[in-house]
């Protein structure tokens, strides 16, 4: 091994090569350095796939000067290893669609937006056929919890910048699905700040803040 490496820096250190003609040379490290790979360590399968795209990467670039400094001023984080089997936490969130959510289940469902427009949608409202397509999906998507379901619904939706003299804001409508029979057997609860709620004033002081005075020492 020890005549290989003399004689792989005898022809790195060669001084007639031209300095933009080095591409080759990384290519002729790795082979060399490839016995070593599999005498140090025991699996080599990912550090020779990094050493491999190292080579494709230093293709990129027109001087060994430039490669090497690249490297050293954002070098990889971590390896590329192969990817496993996926890691998940305890308490993880899946998003889904309605229609997506069928043959699924779920300890916890949350429907968002459950207001008339949306539950049924607002393009399906003109048919009767189709409202029973909608009424179809609610099922679907109410069917899919196993202990606790949640039905969330605004009680406004905010409009911005629709209106000349500023924004504004209109009432959620209650979905027409959310029969007074069928409201009965739910719990109801609302959630932020009441209506009538005040906001918490800050009890005044009389501190003085000299801010013409703190704007001259800044300069």
């Amino acid at each position: 091994e020890w005549p290989d490496f003399c004689g792989l820096l005898k022809t790195l250190g060669n001084a007639e090569l031209s300095a933009n003609d080095w591409h080759w040379q990384i290519g002729l490290l790795r082979k060399w350095y490839q016995p070593q790979l599999e005498r140090i360590y025991d699996s080599i399968e990912t550090r020779e796939a990094d050493l491999e795209q190292l080579e494709s990467i230093a293709s990129r670039y027109a001087t060994r000067e430039r490669f090497l400094t690249e490297l050293t001023l954002d070098p990889p984080s971590a390896a590329g290893d192969r990817a496993g089997d996926p890691l998940l936490d305890e308490d993880y969130l899946v998003l889904s669609t309605v229609h997506s959510a069928k043959g699924q289940e779920w300890d916890s469902v949350f429907v968002l937006n459950f207001s008339d427009g949306n539950f049924p949608s607002e393009f399906a409202t003109g048919k009767p056929e189709a409202i029973e397509e909608e009424r179809r999906l609610v099922y679907v998507a109410m069917t899919r919890a196993k202990r606790s379901l949640h039905l969330v619904a605004p009680l406004r939706y905010h409009v911005t910048q629709q209106r000349r003299d500023g924004d504004k804001h209109v009432f959620g409508a209650r979905s027409r699905f959310m029969t007074d029979s069928l409201m009965a057997t739910m719990q109801q609860r609302w959630f932020g700040r009441p209506d009538n709620a005040q906001p918490k004033l800050q009890p005044r002081t009389d501190k003085h803040i000299d801010v013409a005075g703190k704007l001259r020492q800044m300069w």
